[in-house]
């Protein structure tokens, strides 16, 4: 296959073939680059390939690898770096695309926090570097490592390389016995000009733009090609302390100036939103002039107590958030719309679209969300691009922020083709043939074949091995692609036969291409091995529209055994005591009950739900020591008005000392912690002699633990 074909013209087979053979180019250029120095195809190239891989998983979302260089920053750790676990994970930002995303994030701390609309609340607001993570940790004022943020949890060990930079001092006097800085590495504009003209002068490649320039000058195996770098850094945060540097972020950030780190002088406080963007316009118009790059915003919560307080998210704080600048913006045809097919039925249109380039990328596809957004509405019903809807053949504007899936943004009505239709969603299923059907609430239509729709099976399956899940090693999505569309497996519990009916005989996997004996039994082990499994994990292979990781553990959690919760699931029906104590449960709402149900009551489904536990010997899930907890075991439900802690924070405490949280009062509730303004809970739960106490009665019971 060659780089000249047209995305556009790929099958689902070529597209497949096309992104393994660039993931291996472009893994291949990366090695070469960031950790060789030694680049094996010129940065021109290089951006194609990254390019035409965008456009094929534009148009083939499913498709896209685990291992896509879309997801890609640099290389993994080389063999020459040592691995760095992170004492404090390295997260990541929420970003916020408009000032209405600004607005929501401070709504939606003072909802958490419990404060009013008009209180005061201070945020810092400072220029979002675009460069490379790196944290350094000092013990008695000595730089004793520096790593790179890799993966979050694990990073390299870039230490040597880190003492060459300017701006990352030795020793610290008067520090934390333990300091873990953190910032952004990257390289000014000056700089890179002239280390471009050096390498041009030297007969070498230069570098495609400042942050490549930095990350691959880091990431060096040779620290003297480091030091002959110009590298930066900016210190903006911290991880592992021994004390604290201050009470604020502001004070934080002044302290480690006061240490010898360089901060930027663009950080400013800010009281609300409208000083926030009122600050990220100045930035914006600053952006130019600022001699390196940044691609947006951050604002942090200023109190560290409020920060501890609203703590993370499973992948980023729910304190901070980052304001990315407008996303570059382009116009071009939108010459048909297709449906695709995703793990839970859902009916995807994608716009195809006159390639265009937008921000460097070659775009030919473009997410289009639903049926609603064609028609000019948003999730709510409310109005969005004036109720202009989208058709074939209209001028559309598409822009990318943050995805490699673009979006369309708006339609130039003046230049719509006359004759053009409003689009209709199918309805039934392009794949399977089956009814699709849109559910009241729902903004999406699904196709209600279930196992007989092929693409809902591949894609149950991919969930099925995914990492978060059964995560059998050597078992990925190619593979269970691969043994599918050969009739290997059909369902989940296929693959615990797969050494049963293909490790012997006239046809053994060890005979197929890409395949050997030892491979081959390598996977049968693995798959052996996940026989014994914990609850959770099963719980959320199964795919069950709705539950996520969160929300299996935390029914994982509740019923303790497999036996127990496939039994209430089967039980659940609204009103009864199964279903009401699966409502009860924090974090599961009547949606995601009802589709637990629907799914244990599906006849086909739970049949080959227990095919598979056949296989299987499922881990009681581990629940909290609650030793000396007096309310371990017991129901609580809060109501009225606390007034010392949000009702969020209740929930989370009670929790983790062993009690099941409901939101409703009924003859199982053993405690009410009624606040001001209690109501018909407090009513019913004196009907029921349920016990209750007020909120300092109510802090001063958990205390006591």
């Amino acid at each position: 296959m060659t780089d000249t074909i047209d995305t556009d013209a790929l099958t689902e087979d070529e597209a497949r073939t096309e992104l393994a053979r660039l993931a291996k180019i472009l893994e291949q250029a990366n090695a070469a680059y960031h950790t060789k120095d030694a680049p094996e195809i010129s940065d021109a190239e290089y951006d194609r390939l990254k390019r035409r891989n965008a456009a094929i998983e534009a148009q083939f979302p499913t498709l896209k690898r685990d291992d896509s260089p879309s997801d890609l920053v640099g290389a993994p750790v080389a063999d020459g770096f040592s691995k760095v676990t992170h004492a404090v994970a390295m997260l990541s930002l929420a970003n916020a695309f408009d000032d209405a995303d600004v607005t929501e994030f401070d709504a939606r701390i003072r909802k958490y926090l419990g404060f009013a609309a008009d209180s005061p609340l201070a945020y810092t607001a400072e220029p979002k570097i675009d460069g490379l993570s790196l944290s350094l940790r000092y013990e008695n004022g000595k730089l004793v490592q520096a790593a790179t943020r890799g993966d979050g949890a694990v990073g390299e060990n870039v230490t040597a390389n880190a003492r060459t930079i300017e701006d990352v001092p030795e020793t610290l006097s008067d520090a934390p016995e333990v300091l873990e800085v953190r910032g952004e590495v990257y390289m000014s504009h000056p700089d890179f000009e002239a280390l471009n003209a050096r390498q041009v002068g030297a007969d070498q490649k230069p570098f495609a733009n400042p942050r490549n320039a930095a990350a691959g000058s880091l990431r060096q195996l040779d620290a003297n090609i480091t030091r002959a770098r110009p590298l930066r850094f900016f210190a903006y945060a911290w991880g592992a302390l021994s004390d604290p540097l201050s009470d604020t972020q502001m004070g934080a950030i002044d302290r480690l100036q006061t240490l010898g780190f360089a901060t930027n002088p663009l950080t400013q406080l800010c009281d609300g939103p409208d000083e926030m963007i009122a600050h990220y316009r100045l930035i914006e118009q600053k952006r130019a002039t600022l001699g390196y790059d940044i691609d947006g915003v951050v604002y942090k919560v200023n109190d560290l107590t409020l920060q501890s307080r609203l703590g993370f998210r499973s992948t980023t704080p729910r304190w901070a958030i980052a304001h990315k600048f407008p996303a570059e913006l382009a116009w071009t045809r939108l010459d048909a719309i297709d449906i695709q097919v995703g793990r839970t039925g859902a009916l995807s249109p994608v716009a195809r679209l006159t390639p265009v380039t937008v921000g460097g990328v070659v775009v030919s596809n473009a997410t289009l969300h639903n049926e609603d957004y064609i028609a000019g509405r948003d999730n709510k019903g409310d109005t969005i691009r004036d109720g202009k809807d989208i058709r074939v053949g209209d001028w559309v504007q598409v822009y990318r922020a943050g995805d490699v899936i673009p979006k369309v943004a708006d339609v130039d009505l003046s230049k719509r083709p006359e004759g053009a239709v409003p689009f209709e969603m199918p309805g039934r299923c392009p794949e399977c043939g089956s009814d699709a059907l849109r559910e009241p609430g729902d903004a999406i239509r699904r196709c209600t074949g279930g196992l007989i729709c092929p693409a809902q099976a591949v894609e149950k399956l991919k969930h099925f091995v995914s990492r978060a899940a059964f995560d059998i090693d050597g078992l990925g999505a190619k593979q269970v692609e691969q043994f599918h569309a050969d009739g290997w497996i059909a369902e989940p519990a296929d693959i615990f036969t797969l050494r049963e009916r293909y490790g012997s005989g006239l046809q053994q996997l060890k005979n197929r291409e890409g395949w050997g004996e030892k491979s081959a039994l390598n996977l049968f082990d693995a798959i052996d091995d996940r026989r014994n499994i914990g609850l959770g994990r099963v719980i959320f292979a199964l795919g069950i529209r709705h539950v996520g990781e969160v929300a299996a553990n935390l029914l994982a959690t509740h019923y303790g055994t497999w036996d127990a919760f496939s039994t209430a699931m089967r039980a659940a029906e609204d009103g009864n005591d199964a279903w009401e104590d699966l409502l009860g449960i924090d974090g599961v709402g009547a949606v995601m009950a009802g589709s637990l149900a629907t799914t244990f009551n599906q006849e086909a489904e739970i049949a080959s739900i227990y095919r598979l536990v056949a296989h299987l010997d499922i881990e009681e899930a581990v629940r909290p020591d609650t030793s000396g907890s007096p309310v371990a075991g017991k129901t609580v439900v809060f109501t009225g008005t606390l007034e010392k802690m949000t009702r969020a924070e209740a929930k989370a405490r009670a929790e983790a000392l062993g009690a099941k949280v409901s939101g409703s009062v009924s003859a199982k509730t053993d405690l009410l912690v009624a606040g001001p303004g209690a109501g018909s809970k407090a009513k019913k739960a004196a009907e029921l002699r349920v016990e209750t106490i007020d909120e300092d009665g109510w802090l001063d019971l958990i205390e006591a633990t």
